[in-house]
């Protein structure tokens, strides 16, 4: 309800435990700078990082106890989605702290390769997590409303052509203005559930999904999309049979996620194992005689290529047995996530696939999987800041753009809460390049190319893997959003603190010399076939897989000693030697593309004129897609370097605010 208290507007909403009261003053035609709708990864991280901004922000959700709802899988990270992770981090983001709270297994994918594509991962304990998550938006962000009803409209105001997007209408009545919004609607967007052939309206299960606010996006014109996902059923861990499968430890030490931390709230030995098994034959036949008593298995609305239910997998690699990874949900819980079959087959057909895996012959189902089907835009409606092109104002993150995953959300809403809180500031925009990190690939891609399936992260999209690596995130952002005012002072603080370390040390190993067989005797290496004498600085040795950081921590004990005994700075030391000379080779070709990204292209240019020498099927491409700069449009599918020669020759002859000839130069070097 609204009410008057001192010359302040006070939006209140009792919940069970509290009443949460955030007061905004009446100084303007607005009730809030931002308003986000959705309590899900996106929106936590949007609300936290417009809250830091220092702009005044309301969150509208369906209900307080489910606000950072792990509601799939319960772990966070992995390959590319660690780098993720590291680099919200680095931007003062939030999720990297709460898993550092709330992790119950750590453990780095990829060792096997270089560090560049290691993956950060934790096995999650959800209602910890949940608690910390709640504990750091309902206690901890300054400026912040929470309403919980659903949303069913925007209010839209038109400026000549342009809509604009000034607040929202929610379920219960009340008109509510913002400066801007942004959309964090995660599957709720015209959500079904699907078991077997039941399905019904909900956004997951015990939620409703948002219609009214669906059919608006549709009749202002946006290109909708539908995808799905789906989770597997949960199984009493007491009925396992562990006996005869594969266990995984956590690492020792445990790596923790932030920045901010030297080490996770787990002792090490404490850690909890996950278990390995199989899908044999048995459950192909089972799936493959049932699989008419699935709707949600259809191939016009598609799904994860990544995650695939296990129906999906047995349709389309039928002879192949699949993993199961069992993973605890918790430690004081009872419940295993079966990572790996994903099923939206009638319950009593689960039960039985469940009891025909290795070590679940006598398990018990808790509850059954289930699949959502679910509207989405089509990203390439999107600016690089998350604003909408159609209507000024509004912003999206997370699953609304057609991407799959807890980290990918989450990396769109810090990007979306920040951007909106500068326009509300008149400050710059957060625009992050892919030269410049993950989560400009993840922009990139979805704004340029749009995606028909769910978009998951991988290290395999980057061009810049060995740049882009989760060690060096902080250098990369850190001081960046600290300028822009999304950085709080304690982070820059101890980022500094990091950064003089380390540079002080490189500086010392890049200053002392010696033939490499000198270094090997200093050292204690082996001689045996030592045919290569030349001359090396210590930096240099360092890069070599048979010295290691300890090494020559003993023989330069006091020039070194701030690296000493620390694990996180001597791995972030070795990594900087051996990708020294690999990182000054691809920023000749990072400078390339961030000239090209610099060639806009305006959204009315008309790709049918004569003068442009284009085939019929990239002008098609060229004028469906919009790209928004030269190097968006060399990386869509069928544009030929032809096509780029002559679109960039015609913008040089009629377009005089073309940057440079030398960025121009670099466009045609394709």
């Amino acid at each position: 309800m609204y009410g008057l208290r001192n010359g302040y507007c006070c939006l209140l909403k009792t919940t069970t435990s509290s009443v949460i009261k955030k007061c905004l003053r009446l100084n303007s035609t607005y009730d809030f700078d931002v308003i986000v709708i959705g309590g899900g990864h996106a929106g936590v991280e949007a609300v936290s990082a417009a809250s830091r901004m220092n702009t005044n922000v309301l969150l509208v959700t369906h209900k307080t106890q489910t606000i950072g709802e792990m509601s799939c899988n319960p772990a966070f990270g992995g390959i590319g989605k660690g780098h993720l992770m590291r680099e919200i981090d680095a931007m003062d983001g939030i999720c990297g702290k709460i898993c550092d709270l709330s992790g119950i297994q750590y453990k780095i994918l990829n060792r096997s390769k270089g560090p560049a594509v290691w993956g950060w991962r934790a096995q999650i304990d959800r209602s910890l997590y949940r608690k910390w998550m709640q504990n750091e938006i309902l206690q901890n962000t300054p400026n912040l409303t929470v309403k919980c009803c659903s949303v069913e409209d925007l209010i839209l105001d038109k400026n000549g052509d342009k809509l604009q997007c000034h607040g929202i209408i929610t379920s219960d009545g009340q008109h509510i203005r913002g400066r801007t919004v942004v959309l964090a609607t995660g599957t709720f967007l015209r959500g079904l559930i699907n078991i077997g052939l039941d399905s019904y309206p909900a956004g997951r299960i015990g939620d409703e999904p948002a219609i009214g606010l669906a059919n608006t996006l549709e009749s202002v014109g946006f290109q909708m999309g539908r995808l799905k996902t789906g989770t597997p059923p949960r199984i009493d861990k007491n009925s396992i049979d562990y006996s005869n499968l594969v266990a995984t430890n956590g690492d020792k030490p445990p790596i923790p996620f932030s920045f901010m931390n030297d080490r996770v709230w787990i002792e090490e030995n404490k850690q909890i194992d996950t278990w390995l098994t199989f899908t044999d034959e048995r459950v192909t036949d089972l799936i493959t005689q049932n699989i008419h008593l699935s709707r949600h298995v259809r191939e016009e609305v598609r799904g994860p290529r990544y995650c695939p239910s296990i129906e999906s997998k047995i349709l389309k690699f039928k002879h192949k047995s699949h993993q199961i990874w069992l993973e605890p949900e918790g430690l004081d819980s009872d419940v295993i996530y079966p990572n790996g079959i994903s099923c939206t087959l009638p319950e009593s057909i689960q039960q039985q696939v469940i009891n025909l895996i290795p070590g679940l012959e006598r398990a018990r189902m808790l509850r059954p999987g289930y699949g959502v089907e679910y509207d989405h835009i089509d990203p390439r409606q999107l600016k690089q800041t998350l604003e909408t092109s159609l209507i000024d104002n509004l912003f999206m993150s997370g699953q609304i753009n057609g991407t799959t995953g807890y980290e990918e959300a989450a990396a769109q809403g810090i990007v979306a809460g920040i951007n909106a809180a500068a326009k509300c500031l008149g400050k710059d925009p957060l625009i992050i390049s892919r030269t410049d990190g993950y989560i400009g690939v993840l922009i990139d891609d979805l704004t340029t190319m749009g995606t028909d399936e769910p978009y998951r992260m991988f290290t395999s999209r980057s061009e810049f893997r060995l740049r882009l690596r989760p060690d060096n995130a902080d250098i990369r952002f850190t001081q960046r959003g600290y300028e822009m005012g999304f950085v709080s002072q304690q982070r820059y603080d101890r980022f500094c603190q990091t950064r003089q370390i380390i540079d002080e040390s490189k500086e010392f190993l890049q200053s002392i010399s010696k033939p490499l067989s000198k270094w090997r005797q200093e050292l204690g290496i082996n001689l045996d076939n030592n045919r290569n004498n030349s001359l090396k600085t210590a930096f240099q040795v360092l890069a070599l897989n048979e010295f290691s950081v300890n090494q020559l921590v003993k023989l330069f004990a006091k020039q070194l000693s701030p690296i000493d005994c620390n694990h996180i700075l001597s791995y972030r030391l070795k990594s900087e030697a051996l990708y020294d000379h690999y990182e000054r080779e691809e920023q000749h070709l990072a400078e390339e593309i961030k000239s090209e990204e610099s060639l806009e292209i305006s959204p009315q240019f008309d790709y049918m004129n004569d003068e442009l020498v284009l085939s019929n099927e990239v002008r098609d491409v060229l004028h469906r897609n919009k790209p928004k700069t030269i190097f968006a449009a060399k990386r869509l599918p069928g544009v030929t370097p032809a096509a780029i020669v002559s679109l960039v020759y015609y913008m040089r002859r009629h377009c005089p605010t073309m940057t440079t000839t030398t960025t121009t130069t670099s466009a045609l070097s394709y």
